[in-house]
């Protein structure tokens, strides 16, 4: 048999690449002579730069020194150059919301995400949008890049959310180092500002009170008219651009485009082609529900083999649906859901024996 091993980071206990290496030990205890091909997958988000580096040999891993963290202290950022000569970076290297020793919304800033993309000196560049700690509409990127953003007293304004709530007027004559080909990677549908906005969805999960909220997802409509006055036109109510607290919306006023982030990622790590010629699939997540199926990973690669008309099975901490697809649960495995969370590695194992004595 030719098996698939293509899991998601089950979240907080272990990597998808971990993963993927304990679901192929446990399935070579039982069939070591099949073809076990491993394809750790990401949505676009954090640990995208992990799956794609363990997917291509000819990858090549390089760093940016000393760029301006989410807090202001300087960061090393990771970026990975792929064999077909795109650069992929990963926001959370420079911008992450764990770098953080605090949270701060109104302070938090992507200025060094923007410094990655000139530092690393591709045309061709890949965005992993996931794990932001701010929310400044891109302030942060388009400065780095050359843009200046004013206060009603013509001065530069502060970083982060409050840069955009003091904004008055954007002069991008001096952007330059910008990539002609920038592909934004998430798989999150919100907009830049109302309900449904970057303020809202994810403010609070960045220390935003509701008070921040409303303030932020002001100054966000306003900081879209301003870039607009600026020549830097893009849609506000495109989904995608208020994804990592509106950065995609900045980078669209680049030229950027959203691209659904597992989609995209399945395509980089060669899984989209590998499919059609398995026998199998095996994928899996922390959690796996309805839910899963629409919008989520793991819905995509159930998609993807149902296209092609391949088994597929899923394995995940805990399963709580119906839905007609082999599944493990390792809570089942490990008794509890607290002693599958300690040690993930151990029951992941036990599901690639359980996987591979079922098709003997």
């Amino acid at each position: 048999m030719r098996v698939v091993f293509a899991p998601d980071s089950f979240k907080g206990t272990i990597d998808a690449v971990g993963a993927a290496a304990a679901l192929i030990e446990g399935w070579a205890a039982v069939r070591n002579g099949d073809e076990l091909v491993s394809m750790p997958q990401a949505d676009g988000g954090e640990g995208t730069l992990d799956v794609l580096a363990a997917c291509s040999a000819d990858s090549t891993w390089s760093s940016v020194r000393g760029v301006w963290g989410p807090d202001g202290r300087p960061v090393d950022a990771r970026w990975l150059m792929l064999d077909n000569g795109r650069a992929v970076i990963e926001l959370a290297e420079s911008s992450g919301i764990a770098m953080m020793e605090s949270l701060d919304a109104l302070a938090a800033t992507t200025r060094g995400l923007g410094e990655v993309i000139r530092g690393c000196g591709s045309d061709r560049i890949s965005v992993a949008l996931g794990g932001s700690a701010s929310t400044d509409g891109g302030l942060g990127v388009l400065r780095a890049l050359g843009v200046r953003v004013l206060d009603e007293s013509g001065q530069d304004v502060p970083e982060g959310g409050a840069g955009l709530v003091a904004a008055r007027s954007v002069d991008a004559s001096g952007l330059e180092g910008v990539p002609s080909d920038i592909e934004l990677l998430t798989d999150t549908r919100a907009v830049l500002f109302g309900p449904d906005g970057a303020a809202h969805v994810f403010g609070p999960q960045k220390g935003a009170s509701a008070a921040d909220v409303e303030v932020l997802d002001e100054a966000l409509k306003h900081w879209a008219g301003l870039l607009a006055d600026a020549g830097l036109p893009a849609d506000p109510s495109m989904p995608g651009t208020g994804a990592a607290g509106g950065v995609a919306f900045g980078l669209c006023a680049l030229g950027a485009r959203v691209s659904g982030g597992a989609e995209r990622v399945s395509e980089l790590t060669g899984l989209s082609a590998a499919v059609p010629t398995a026998d199998l699939v095996v994928t899996g997540e922390g959690m796996f529900d309805r839910t899963s199926l629409t919008g989520k990973l793991v819905g995509h690669v159930v998609q993807m083999c149902s296209d092609a008309s391949v088994p597929v099975a899923v394995v995940a901490g805990a399963v709580d649906s119906d839905v007609e697809v082999r599944t493990v649960s390792l809570t089942d495995l490990a008794g509890s859901g607290e002693a599958a969370m300690a040690d993930p590695r151990r029951w992941l194992i036990d599901a690639g024996r359980r996987l591979a004595h079922e098709v003997r």
